[in-house]
């Protein structure tokens, strides 16, 4: 079975970069099957979609992103390590959130890893 676990700082200062990684086992992020995204739950609001890496290392971008965040976004993977990463630039409290990283299938996320906090403050 696939097991997604994020791993990351859990405080990053404002102005700062943030980086998360996604390491994956029971599973390879080369699949063809699969995507692999990165959802973020800042507290008191909903869930929101930030991105998706796909077995050929492309990228996609949640639409709904507002400019200035879709700008600051990257997504990118180590294929050596199993791993899948994110990178939030310049980061402002309102980054402040549980960052998930998924396993995407027929554009759901089926399979989760256990969220991190990532609390942005100096």
């Amino acid at each position: 079975q696939v097991q997604l676990q994020e791993s990351g700082p859990g405080l990053v200062k404002p102005s700062q970069t943030l980086s998360l990684t996604c390491t994956v086992s029971g599973g390879s992020i080369t699949s063809s099957s699969y995507a692999w995204s990165w959802i973020r739950q800042p507290p008191g609001k909903g869930l929101e979609w930030m991105g998706v890496i796909i077995y050929d290392g492309r990228t996609y971008y949640s639409p709904s992103l507002s400019p200035s965040l879709k700008s600051r976004t990257s997504i990118s993977r180590n294929t050596s390590k199993n791993q899948f990463s994110l990178q939030l630039s310049s980061v402002t409290p309102k980054d402040t959130a549980v960052y998930y990283c998924t396993r995407v299938e027929n554009c759901v996320p089926g399979y989760w890893g256990q969220g991190t906090q990532v609390t942005v403050s100096s």
